[in-house]
């Protein structure tokens, strides 16, 4: 008896419409972006506290703290907003993001000039903070959606 060929006519265990599903979702490299982003964030903001709460004190953690929210806020907002719309239509989406982008920017200059002329943080913690912040997160951001492994065709 050849028990090879017998083997080899059995069906795969896993049939060919379950294999590929963990790759089917489209929203797969979103959630991946919005996951690494915020980590890029906490990791930036724990050592930006560190490095300005030494250097600064209590003034230098406010301007990280503050910096982190600006910073790494404005950016995975965008990212969350495309995560929540991507079942929606193009409009529905197109709607949201440049109405949230508005009201991002809004947001941003209420809180400059409320911060403006108050002196309880560190202006140079604040800055450099927002563009490591921005820098890092959209950083990710891009890593993990251009590395995300996803379907394109499906049959």
């Amino acid at each position: 008896m050849n028990n090879t060929s017998a083997s080899t006519s059995q069906p795969q265990s896993t049939p060919a419409s379950t294999a590929g599903s963990d790759f089917d979702d489209h929203r797969r490299p979103l959630v991946r972006a919005v996951r690494l982003g915020g980590a890029a964030l906490l990791a930036i903001t724990i050592a930006s506290l560190a490095v300005w709460g030494g250097v600064r004190g209590l003034p230098g953690i406010w301007g990280v703290l503050i910096g982190a929210g600006i910073g790494g806020g404005f950016v995975l907002l965008t990212a969350v907003m495309a995560l929540v719309t991507a079942r929606s239509t193009p409009a529905t989406t197109m709607a949201v993001m440049l109405g949230g982008w508005l009201v991002k920017l809004m947001v941003l200059i209420v809180v400059l000039m409320v911060v403006r002329g108050l002196d309880f943080y560190d202006t140079w913690a604040l800055f450099i903070t927002v563009v490591l912040a921005m820098v890092a997160t959209l950083g990710t951001e891009v890593w993990g959606i251009i590395t995300s492994r996803v379907t394109y065709v499906s049959a």
